[in-house]
């Protein structure tokens, strides 16, 4: 059994802001931004309430930040990064800068004022858990942030577990165990973030949306499971791994342009569907060939009549309904009208 974790502090200023998380979005990650750009992208996080709250009662031990040894830059050495509690952190880096004199927004002037110097002077020291590298907390993080109550935005959650899977060498099965998910739900968040990026890196990328799609991810993670999109894109939805890296083949990259954009819009061009409960149906009107061919050949296409399309695709008529139906009714009504047949309850009766 794993020993219980020691709980340990450390002044402010020695405990970093992680410029890896998730939460501050792909681009920037990719980035490597320096903490005071980690610190001006986390104030749109409403630290607001966790400040008043921190000013109000302190900062409980139970609340321990969760922290590594990693170097960052700006140091050139190792520092301890916090992995976890990144909002919380943030928002004490908010309180003093405004002490400080270095935040000088009114809406955090009017979050200090009237609280006393002991009240800000109490939160100097900060309580947190050293853990010895990012791999030892992923299951805590997999299961607070992928899987549990204080959830990751959709995008987020794909692109930890293709972390999982790419950089910890994790298959979906031990991904599935890690976070506590099912393994059909990693594979098509894993699929679905390779798509995304598919998109993003494709020859034609300047023809995609690409930040709406990630915006609206979960709207992308919905479409695979229709049958018709997956048919459509020549997606294998029960793709392994490795397969799963590049799951649109280049002889489809027109299909999955045109799918962007029916989706998530392009330029002037909104969106053939703007309630995501549409999804399904426009799976299933991608059934349809007639619709997909008024839909490819439209530069502007409505979605109804696509609809319309897959309607009469699923539907069609008889030819011959038409013509045959009036001969019936015909035939019937001569056998109701003939007043030549014999009467037969005026036969005479044998014994």
């Amino acid at each position: 059994m794993e020993p219980l974790p020691i709980i340990e502090s450390a002044k402010l200023d020695e405990l970093f802001l992680d410029a890896k998380n998730p939460r501050l979005g792909r681009h920037n990650v990719e980035k490597g931004l320096d903490q005071d750009d980690v610190l001006e992208l986390m104030k749109d996080w409403s630290l607001e309430e966790l400040a008043v709250s921190f000013l109000e009662s302190g900062f409980w031990p139970q609340e321990a930040l969760i922290a590594v040894n990693e170097p960052i830059k700006s140091k050139g050495k190792s520092v301890l990064v916090i992995v976890e509690g990144n909002r919380r952190l943030a928002a004490l880096k908010m309180i003093h800068r405004t002490r400080d004199g270095l935040e000088t927004s009114s809406k955090w002037k009017a979050i200090l004022k009237g609280y006393s110097k002991t009240a800000v002077d109490r939160l100097v020291r900060i309580p947190y858990i050293l853990k010895p590298n990012r791999k030892s907390v992923t299951a805590y993080l997999g299961f607070r942030h992928v899987s549990g109550i204080k959830e990751w935005n959709p995008a987020e959650k794909a692109q930890f577990i293709a972390y999982l899977i790419e950089d910890e060498k994790l298959t979906y099965d031990e991904v599935r165990k890690r976070i506590g998910s099912k393994t059909s739900y990693v594979r098509q968040n894993y699929i679905s973030f390779r798509l995304l990026l598919q998109m993003e890196n494709a020859e034609r990328s300047d023809e995609i949306d690409v930040e709406n799609v990630e915006e609206r991810f979960s709207v992308l993670y919905l479409s695979l499971r229709t049958i018709g999109v997956r048919q459509y894109l020549d997606i294998d939805i029960e793709a392994d791994e490795q397969t799963a890296k590049r799951p649109i083949k280049k002889d489809k990259i027109d299909h999955l342009i045109h799918f962007a954009r029916w989706l998530f819009g392009f330029e002037d061009h909104p969106p053939i569907i703007t309630d995501s409960r549409d999804v399904d149906e426009l799976g299933r009107v991608l059934e349809s060939p007639a619709a997909v061919q008024y839909l490819e050949r439209n530069e502007s296409p409505s979605f109804s009549v696509a609809r319309a399309e897959w309607q009469g695709w699923r539907n069609p008529k008889s030819p011959n309904m038409s013509n045959s139906q009036p001969t019936r009714q015909k035939k019937r009504s001569k056998r109701r009208t003939n007043t030549n047949l014999p009467n037969v309850f005026n036969r005479p009766c044998f014994a």
